[in-house]
């Protein structure tokens, strides 16, 4: 049986699987003809089947649940049979989860739509009592709610996964001899979660129960054929992962499938023509694809063989009359792509959505992802590698003038495909879960998106409305002005029927807290939505404290609300909690590891509650995340030289000149300077002496681009000791920069008037007047040593001067006392000075 659920994973039977099956016992069963209908792809059939219909064809129905009483029918029928009796049950109640699932799939990804209706396999008495179809669906998608987030209003056919949720999920400590069980759960959990509108902890917690069963069940990927499967799994856990922010688990399961494959994947360059009319040949980014080793046959039985052309969604030519329909190699051999099978081009659609998930939007991650999606729709092969990477080129080119055209027709495509019953629902099924392929409402919301952002404004609505996606809708007519009808639109909808998420958007468009608290009571405080939007508005209000408690009765409901959890930890912060906001950011870095403003939050809360060290390793996972953010790197340098990292300081400080030409902080480099002067230890307990030439290539720098400012002058000199080395360079240099700290000094206004600004400016001229003595007497050229001495007296000349002019006593006719004792220092540093330069005349 194994060999067959194995072959159920991929959904066909190989040519000697298909032999084997026809001769053994299992093909004449129940089971078999079941299995025989949904490798057929003919899901709907599963339903008519007699033995199914018997499941449900209870005699009496008391006033229960629909859920309640699909369970209570299926435990019932596994219960009540005998050993020999009891595994062929088990397989009928697996086959008909597994065909439900598909069915689901079918319904709402992959089309043609599905056309069963209830009354085939539910009894009357149970349907009763719900008046109307929509009373029906609505209350089927109440019971599909989790973690208080609600489900997608237009689901089709929701029935089938709640059957596949009772079978796979809850009854499925009753199928104990199935081994792909757990398998088959992690598929019906994330097709689930995509009808959610947030992430559920609860679907989260149990797909890692059954990726580690699936991990520990080594029976499944025995035998040197088992390869095709294990990609599979690998790749489908990745996906999970993605989904719920473990990307370092995420990107260890798509290396582990890569692996598999022996496949090497590069961005590279390769000379080639983008234009029509582009003479020369030019570096162009592409994906260069090899296989590392030949012995692994990639086309065996095992692998899905693939679609005829004419069965997948049309890839349309750019027809651009300058633009290339795709690059012009100049040697299209030596980069030619090896004939993929579906698990290879899986994995390489797996890496492409790692990597855009793992990088910034930026125009060059767009370039290197049109290169992933250029290769893969060089082998159209498989339905939801072609829809995926198709989506994928779409919304990368919408953006560009020049693709915009393509991406609109080729959106309206993909939405149209849903509809077309040409191709077998088994084709395009193949490979199907390891694709992420988003639901055809999806596709159909990106089409409306696309025609909204094209000024098609009511074509946009139109769409909207008829998915019932209120939200866009609202948002629609708010980008509009028209904020009257939003709010008529969403009364109208309330007036058909009241629910949790109407009265949440009627609050959004009113920002009136009593529709929160309308939502929050119709749900039965399960609407994690309701108090997300209700502390949004307090937040926005400057209302922290009351905004504090919504948003922790959200997480609360559901914890794995990114937005959330940031928005808490703002607020937190404003209040002057910094544990509460410290325990939120943490959320926040945890749930998604490249968050750099949260980061950099959590890095400030720990600064305030003296924390540094902490706060220094947080920054540094910032930086990771978001290498341009120059407020983060200001945080950095500041921390850095708080905890003593001072060779990190210095790195940060050139990065900030980086990011803003005339970035200065005075009082950093005072620190570095001291630092480096007085042989500080640094937080290694390394003294900090050995970074004096890296602190003098900085100051160079800083002092190339701010050229006022004395204080970062005065610091530059004292690297260089001041004049009071023994080194003549060090004396010079010292001298150099003294006096263009001088300058800038005597440069600002009102020095003059204050007579401690003056007395500053004076003993900067004493200490100029001092060095210049030493650096004279270092000097072999008379003429050079007199030059530099008049410079400096005829600068203490002048400041004397002036002293005696605007601080004389009228009465007396003497300089101010406060003021005198500088002043005869400057005449006895003038009478020193001009006998110096006497002696050197008489020298020469």
């Amino acid at each position: 049986m194994l060999a067959l659920e194995r072959a159920l994973l991929r959904g066909f039977l190989s040519a000697a699987e298909s032999l084997e099956w026809k001769q053994g016992e299992v093909a004449a069963s129940e089971s078999g003809s079941l299995l025989q209908l949904m490798f057929d792809g003919k899901y709907e059939a599963i339903f008519s089947n007699s033995a199914i219909q018997n499941v449900f064809s209870a005699s009496s129905v008391t006033e229960e649940n629909i859920d309640t009483y699909l369970e209570k029918q299926i435990l019932a029928y596994l219960d009540c049979s005998a050993e020999i009796d009891n595994v062929e049950r088990q397989r009928l109640m697996f086959l008909l989860g597994v065909g439900s699932l598909q069915l689901f799939v079918q319904s709402n990804w992959t089309g043609p739509p599905v056309q069963l209706k209830l009354q085939d396999f539910l009894p009357p008495a149970l349907l009763q009592k719900f008046h109307e179809p929509k009373m029906l669906h609505a209350t089927i998608l109440k019971m599909l709610v989790l973690d208080g987030e609600s489900v997608y209003t237009l689901t089709s056919h929701p029935i089938l996964l709640l059957l596949a949720r009772v079978i796979l999920v809850n009854s499925r400590h009753k199928l104990t001899s199935l081994q792909t069980l757990p398998w088959w759960t992690l598929r019906c959990i994330n097709i689930h979660q995509q009808l959610l509108e947030e992430r559920s902890p609860e679907l989260f917690t149990l797909a890692q129960t059954c990726i580690k069963q699936v991990t520990e069940a080594e029976a499944l990927f025995t035998g040197g054929e088992s390869w095709h499967l294990a990609v599979q799994f690998h790749l489908e856990s990745a996906y999970t992962f993605l989904f719920y922010y473990e990307y370092k688990k995420a990107k260890h399961c798509f290396s582990m499938a890569k692996d598999i494959t022996k496949l090497q994947i590069n961005l590279t360059g390769a000379l080639g023509k983008r234009t029509r009319f582009q003479e020369k040949y030019v570096a162009q980014l592409i994906l260069d694809v090899q296989r590392t080793d030949e012995f692994l046959l990639p086309h065996s039985e095992l692998s899905p063989a693939p679609t005829p052309l004419e069965s997948l969604t049309i890839n349309y030519d750019l027809n651009d009359d300058t633009v290339l329909n795709e690059i012009k190699l100049a040697d299209a051999d030596q980069y030619q792509v090896p004939d993929l099978c579906a698990e290879e081009l899986a994995v390489i659609l797996g890496i492409c959505i790692d990597f855009q998930k793992n990088n910034p939007i930026h125009k060059l991650t767009e370039e290197e992802l049109l290169a992933f999606t250029s290769c893969l729709l060089s082998q159209p092969k498989f339905w939801a590698i072609q829809t995926s990477a198709l989506l994928l080129r779409t919304k990368l080119e919408k953006g560009s003038t020049r693709r915009m055209e393509r991406a609109m027709k080729q959106t309206q495509a993909l939405a149209d495909q849903f509809e077309n019953a040409n191709t077998s629902v088994s084709e395009r099924m193949k490979i199907f879960y390891c694709c992420q392929v988003p639901p055809h409402w999806a596709i159909q919301r990106q089409l409306a998106n696309l025609l909204f952002e094209l000024g098609c404004t009511s074509s946009a609505l139109q769409i909207f409305e008829e998915l019932e996606m209120w939200e866009d809708a609202v948002i629609c007519y708010e980008r509009a002005g028209q904020h009257g009808k939003a709010e008529e639109i969403l009364r109208r909808e309330l007036e058909k029927k009241e629910t949790p998420s109407l009265y949440c958007l009627l609050g959004d468009v009113l920002k009136d807290h009593q529709y929160y608290d309308k939502a929050w009571e119709l749900s039965r405080h399960r609407s994690a939505r309701a108090q997300r939007s209700k502390g949004l508005l307090h937040l926005r209000n400057r209302e922290f404290r009351e905004c504090v408690e919504c948003f922790e009765r959200s997480v609360q409901i559901n914890p794995m609300q990114l937005g959330v959890w940031f928005s808490l930890g703002c607020a937190y912060i404003a209040l002057e909690g910094y544990e509460g906001a410290a325990k939120a950011f943490q959320r926040c870095v945890t749930l998604e590891p490249d968050n750099a403003e949260a980061w950099n939050n959590l890095s400030t809360a720990y600064i305030r509650l003296k924390q540094k060290i902490k706060a220094f390793r947080t920054l540094q996972e910032a930086l990771k995340c978001n290498y341009e953010h120059w407020q983060i790197w200001e945080n950095y340098l500041l921390t850095s030289t708080d905890v003593g990292e001072f060779s990190e300081a210095i790195k940060a400080y050139h990065r900030l000149m980086d990011l803003r030409e005339k970035y200065k902080d005075t009082q950093v480099l005072a620190i570095l300077v001291r630092a480096v002067v007085d042989g500080l230890a640094d937080r290694a307990g390394e003294v900090s002496s050995g970074l004096k030439g890296k602190l003098q290539e900085l100051f160079g720098r800083v002092t190339s681009r701010v050229t006022n400012d004395g204080a970062i002058w005065r610091l530059y000199a004292q690297l260089y000791g001041n004049g009071e080395n023994d080194s003549g360079e060090d004396i010079e240099k010292s001298l150099q920069y003294l006096t263009k700290a001088h300058k800038c000094e005597i440069q600002s206004s009102d020095w003059e008037k204050d007579v401690s600004s003056f007395k500053e400016v004076v003993k900067g001229a004493i200490e100029i007047a001092h060095v210049a003595i030493k650096c004279s007497k270092n000097k072999s050229n008379h003429q050079e040593a007199l030059q530099i001495l008049s410079s400096a007296r005829l600068n203490l000349r002048g400041l004397s001067s002036k002293a005696k002019q605007l601080f004389i006593d009228v009465t007396s006719n003497e300089v101010h006392s406060e003021i005198a004792d500088e002043v005869t220092a400057m005449d006895n540093m003038i009478a020193e000075l001009q006998e110096l330069s006497n002696q050197l005349r008489d020298q020469c």
